[in-house]
């Protein structure tokens, strides 16, 4: 599948055996979901996603993986191409994405190995690009107060709730730029703040979602906590990998209990999610992948 290289434009050349409804954007661990995998390679107008797509049946529904940084985890946060990721998705018929993520905690009771689902962000990332509609007319504002889809962040709590996990059912996570982990004055000031969890990965994946009207879900699992939370010292990149290696598993049964959990696909035009009709009203210059 191949787009315009300057003007983005919707594709219909993508063989319908090759379509989801449902996207995880994660590590490489959620392979294991899937069994007959098809890997579909997806070109876009903002250059190579991560990885290829792999995609698969779960619980009889349609799902498309990418691995966010890549095999071997080749890309750090700030360098992952978050629009083409989005956009390769959505040119396979996803619209509802599932992102599992790792975090530090800013707060003592959440300790490692809590699912924290948030239903706000902050963004302090700089130097990503950050919108789909960058360079050409008109400019659209795309409606954020409510970053997160209220209809995956009701599934993921309720499945979360009927297992032995640990749950915030909601929570505010920042978003640095990485790919150091914060000094103790910034996490101080993002625990001083009132904010839950910090990450590396989550902006402007969720934007982006928006701004091509899919519902879009944060999964977040606590790694650590974070060097301003009184008493910690600061973590190292093999201590999080070691956490959550721990805990992959049981983020995987979440999530493969949850697609089955989330509503059923609609079309474009009849879907009523707030998420799904953000773009509506608003004058697009380019036209969306279908």
């Amino acid at each position: 599948m191949t787009t315009d290289a300057t003007t983005p434009s919707a594709e219909t050349s993508t063989p319908t055996t090759s379509r989801a409804e449902i996207g995880i954007i994660g590590g490489s661990g959620f392979y294991e979901f899937f069994t007959d995998a098809e890997h579909v390679r997806v070109e876009t107008p903002f250059g190579d996603p991560s990885d290829d797509l792999v995609l698969g049946e779960v619980a009889g529904r349609r799902v498309a993986f990418l691995a966010r940084h890549g095999q071997g985890h080749r890309f750090p946060p700030h360098r992952v191409n978050y629009r083409a990721n989005l956009w390769a998705l959505r040119s396979v018929g996803v619209r509802q994405v599932l992102a599992p993520c790792a975090v530090g905690s800013l707060k003592r009771e959440l300790g490692p190995g809590t699912i924290v689902v948030p239903d706000q962000v902050v963004d302090r990332t700089w130097g990503r690009a950050h919108t789909v509609y960058d360079d050409i007319g008109p400019v659209v504002h795309v409606g954020f107060a409510d970053p997160y889809c209220p209809r995956g962040r009701a599934a993921v709590n309720g499945v979360v709730q009927e297992s032995d996990l640990s749950l915030a059912e909601t929570g505010t996570l920042v978003v640095i730029n990485g790919p150091r982990f914060s000094s103790r004055a910034e996490s101080q000031w993002h625990q001083q703040a009132g904010w839950s969890v910090v990450g590396m990965t989550g902006m402007p994946e969720a934007s982006i979602a928006r701004e091509l009207a899919m519902c879009f879900t944060t999964v977040a699992m606590v790694t650590d906590h974070d060097a301003g939370v009184e008493g910690e010292s600061g973590v190292t990149h093999d201590e999080v990998l070691q956490v959550f290696a721990k805990n992959i598993e049981g983020l995987k049964g979440v999530l493969a209990r949850v697609i089955p959990a989330l509503p059923a696909a609609a079309s474009d035009a009849e879907a009523t999610c707030p998420c799904r009709r953000a773009l509506d009203g608003l004058q697009l210059p380019i036209t969306l992948p279908t």
